[in-house]
């Protein structure tokens, strides 16, 4: 662990700033929404701009970056963002925030490509696990810091707009800064979305409906917060619940897959949420229930892309894993474009609670799907399985290949051992 920390501390900080930044951004702006008076439909197509840009960008930063290099990409793509996070403040007009919004999707997908490539870089074989682990936490790190950021000035004001643009300006200090030269830059052509559906169906269906969980927690869980009254406290409280429960949860959950049929996890820990979405809905309860139920259902969403990913592998040659990440984050990135808007139109007809309503839902379909694949062929031999990898939902495709890597060598390595016992 130190030496993944000696090699890669300027990245790692680098995305503890950018983390801390772009999560204090989507709290302070679901906030600053209900100050100017923004309806939850209004702020859920502004929040979806985020994801809708997130997709786009993770398809065509690689391209970009092949053609100018990283330095270049990463020094526009930040320009951008720090421009942005100030002029939401500047003029509060719902369309345009939705276009800062898809601006900020674009280039915080595409800075994370050039970051990741960097991170991907200085691992080695011996230090790749170690490496994501650490990426992993320090993302989470960054945005649970995040809302603690948020108490110290009022957000009807300008104060926490240039604290957001400092922080971001100020991780791309140590990674442009760093001594380490910019890599060669090589993804792989996603792989077919026919082709993943007919290799996994639950690993593409899972990603689909888990990428409207996430967009709700990451986009509407600040509005769901200011339409029950809470305060920017109350809701700083709720939003980092969910976060540590995604931090805290995601390595017993891993432990627990590479142990049993994982399509029997996935069933656990989504009939899980469910459950907790259902009390949510229904029970009017203290703040303490909220921050419960917030942990609970981060803890469960979070690792579920991990499983979703490692189970893909399951049926996968290691030749195809690569391409698969592809294409599970493009299915990931189309769920999450959708479940803001959703939800944003339920609160509006029925409550905030419906909030959790919705999420309840995706978790219940995703428990009933799963065990009906059950129904549909038998799991792979625990021995066989490929190995789980944490990874953030924000991660973007070298993230994720980066992941992919790490289980293609484990797989390998376990090969070569049973061959000499």
């Amino acid at each position: 662990m130190f030496g993944v920390l000696k090699n890669s501390w300027a990245l790692l900080v680098g995305m503890l700033l950018l983390m801390l930044g772009n999560g204090l951004q989507g709290t302070l702006l679901g906030i600053r929404g209900a100050i100017e008076g923004f309806s939850p439909v209004t702020m859920s197509w502004v929040m979806a701009g985020y994801f809708l840009g997130f997709l786009g960008g993770s398809r065509l930063a690689p391209e970009m970056i092949r053609r100018v290099g990283h330095v270049r990409v990463f020094a526009a793509l930040a320009s951008l963002i720090s421009a942005c996070l100030i002029l939401y403040a500047a003029w509060p007009n719902q369309y345009f925030w939705f276009f800062l919004r898809v601006v900020l999707g674009f280039s915080f997908s595409g800075v994370y490509v050039v970051a990741e490539s960097w991170l991907n870089d200085s691992a080695t074989n011996e230090t790749r696990g170690q490496t994501l682990s650490m990426y992993l936490i320090v993302q989470m790190i960054g945005i649970v810091l995040a809302q603690w950021v948020m108490n110290f000035a009022d957000p009807g004001g300008y104060t926490l707009f240039v604290i957001v643009s400092v922080a971001v300006s100020l991780s791309f200090a140590p990674i442009l800064l760093s001594v380490s030269p910019a890599p060669q830059f090589q993804t792989t052509k996603p792989m077919r979305l026919y082709d993943l559906m007919v290799a996994s169906p639950l690993g593409a269906v899972g990603n689909f409906l888990l990428g409207g969980v996430f967009s709700a927690l990451f986009g509407m869980a600040a509005i769901f917060g200011t339409e029950k009254g809470m305060d920017v406290s109350d809701i700083t409280w709720f939003v980092a619940s969910i976060y540590t429960g995604g931090m805290l949860c995601q390595f017993p959950i891993g432990w627990l897959s590479d142990r049993m049929d994982r399509r029997i996890l996935i069933v656990a820990i989504t009939a899980i949420g469910f459950v907790a979405s259902l009390f949510a809905t229904f029970v009017d309860g203290t703040f303490v229930m909220y921050l419960v139920v917030g942990f609970i259902i981060g803890g469960v969403s979070n690792p579920l892309y991990s499983l979703y990913i490692a189970y893909t592998n399951d049926f996968l040659e290691h030749e195809d894993m690569a391409a698969a990440s592809g294409g599970l984050i493009f299915i990931n990135g189309l769920g999450a474009i959708v479940g803001p808007m959703i939800v944003g139109w339920a609160m509006t007809q029925f409550g905030p609670n419906s909030f959790f309503a919705y999420i309840g839902v995706l978790m219940a379909m995703m428990s009933l799907y799963a065990m009906y694949r059950m129904t549909q062929r038998a799991a792979p031999s625990v021995e066989d399985t490929s190995v789980y990898t944490p990874i953030s939902p924000s991660g973007s495709p070298v993230a994720v290949e980066l992941a992919q890597e790490y289980a293609i060598e484990m797989a390998l390595e376990e090969e070569q051992h049973a061959a000499q016992e």
